[in-house]
């Protein structure tokens, strides 16, 4: 390689290793200032099975009326893609407290009585502490 050949292709390495230095900087100084301003959130992470055929009505239950609970900042109901019957559920919630107190909302209530016929069983349970990330809005 001539010289001039062997300093661009250093000059680049050290491009790269420079940006790359850089942008692993920022990301973790983002999810560490995440951490720190929203240190008490609390996540769930669910398996709902229904029972034949009816999985597309209960998400249209478990979905009405999420936007309206108190302390929550994300609530996702989503189809599985390799079992027709199951769902998956992923909250999060400003703390605990704010979780549980949901179950005493009327429309939560409502939702419960209307959904349970429905459902034919639960599978994983996960409880998470949310550290930040994109779509995690502030509570209302």
């Amino acid at each position: 390689m001539p010289e001039s050949a062997d300093r661009v292709a250093v000059g680049r390495r050290q491009f790269i290793l420079a940006a790359a230095a850089g942008i692993t900087s920022t990301v973790t100084t983002q999810v560490t200032s995440s951490a720190q301003e929203l240190p008490h959130m609390y996540g769930l992470i669910g398996k709902m099975s229904a029972i034949p055929g009816q999985r597309d009505a209960l998400i249209a239950i478990l979905a009405t009326g999420s936007a309206s609970m108190p302390g929550c900042l994300s609530y996702v109901v989503a189809r599985d893609q390799e079992d027709d019957s199951a769902i998956w559920i992923t909250e999060i919630w400003d703390s605990e407290a704010s979780h549980t107190a949901s179950l005493t909302l009327p429309n939560v209530k409502d939702a419960i009585a209307k959904g349970r016929p429905l459902i034919a069983g639960f599978g994983p349970r996960h409880v998470t502490t949310p550290v930040g990330g994109h779509g995690i809005g502030k509570a209302k």
